[in-house]
């Protein structure tokens, strides 16, 4: 590789975080939690992305304590003494290797499938019911319910801190309850819980809040967030930067560190007459330190993984050059880390002819 490799593998500092790299594993749902119990086998996939050299890992989705926070008993919870143990495993393997880890903290809102669910008999929760916009499948959310979630999500982040995670990461995007709250489509409360953007916003503002209590000042707190939805991927929070800036600044405000922006494809302006993508935007508008992640280091996005379809490998020398600008600060790698657990050791190393191409065949074990 021409390009100098300096800036992605210098170190990064915050808030008692210190990571070797710019490379995060970006959360990935694996579902081989049984009960929502991680296991021995899950503790070993991270420890290996943590030997392969990642500086940050991120857990797949891990929910809170709420009935209805989950799709699939398969999923990890981070709530429950068993569960909450089996985590407490994984942070020692990758601790023992050298590595970092935050777990992703995860509703999954009106995303739930009853029928496939735990809980069957109980409805899925949303701030208006619907699933997408003008389909409603429940009734909104009770307040009592919204505060509830808020509590299990600080507890979520307190019990995190009490088992040795480097941070936490809370799900804001891709549709799920979090972004269900931020999306005017699904969103249509009339109460302080709706309407305008801040009040859509204030879901999210008051978790931050309440995890920031519980966990003190002084511990790392990364939002994911997205444009677009899983159910619709054209959708969009902010047209503009002005925008952007009224949807993020409370966020900052309540105590996000890091934000952690979702886009399909890192390289795409997310604004006309700008090359900044959306995790350049949230730097520029916010000064906080940013990730951007998508199909980082292949040619198509992740919705053909979903589908089992192969990906061949992609150049970084763009994304080095942002990086090297200063247009963000980490990088969120996901498929490219699935398939291959060493991918960032050889991209330290030069060894960029022996990056492994995306197979689809890598969801279904936990190499």
């Amino acid at each position: 590789m021409s390009k100098s490799l300096d800036t992605l593998f210098s170190t990064f500092n915050m808030k008692g975080l210190s990571l070797e790299n710019r490379i995060a594993m970006a959360p990935m749902t694996r579902s081989f939690s049984p009960d929502g119990i991680p296991t021995q086998e899950v503790a070993g996939y991270y420890r290996r992305r943590a030997e392969g050299g990642t500086g940050l890992l991120i857990t797949e989705g891990t929910t809170i304590n709420d009935p209805v926070a989950t799709m699939d008993g398969n999923v990890p919870k981070i709530h429950g003494a068993e569960s909450l143990a089996g985590w407490k495993h994984v942070v020692d393997e990758v601790h023992a290797v050298g590595g970092k880890i935050m777990p992703q903290l995860w509703h999954v809102g009106m995303a739930r499938n009853p029928e496939k669910a735990p809980f069957p008999e109980l409805p899925s929760a949303g701030p208006s019911g619907l699933l997408s916009p003008g389909k409603k499948v429940a009734e909104p959310m009770t307040v009592e319910h919204i505060e509830s979630v808020i509590a299990g999500f600080a507890q979520a982040a307190s019990d995190a801190k009490e088992l040795g995670f480097d941070g936490i990461e809370i799900h804001g995007a891709h549709g799920y309850l979090i972004d269900q709250f931020f999306w005017e489509g699904t969103n249509q409360r009339t109460d302080e819980w709706g309407g305008n953007m801040e009040n859509r916003g204030r879901f999210a503002v008051e978790i931050i809040k309440a995890i920031r209590a519980a966990v003190g000042e002084n511990y790392p707190i990364m939002l994911r967030y997205s444009q677009w939805k899983q159910q619709d991927y054209t959708a969009r929070l902010a047209e503009t930067p002005e925008q952007l800036k009224e949807f993020l600044m409370p966020l900052s405000d309540a105590g996000v560190d890091i934000f952690h922006c979702s886009t399909r494809r890192y390289w795409e302006p997310e604004f006309e007459g700008s090359d900044l993508n959306l995790a350049g935007w949230t730097k520029k508008i916010t000064g906080k330190p940013t990730m951007t992640v998508g199909s980082v280091g292949l040619n198509d996005d992740f919705f053909g993984a979903f589908a089992g379809k192969d990906s061949s490998t992609r150049s970084i020398d763009d994304l080095i050059d942002r990086l090297d600008k200063g247009e963000f600060d980490l990088v969120a790698v996901g498929r490219a880390l699935l398939q291959d657990p060493d991918w960032s050791n050889k991209i330290r190393d030069g060894k960029m002819d022996k990056l492994e191409q995306y197979s689809g065949e890598a969801l279904k074990t936990l190499s």
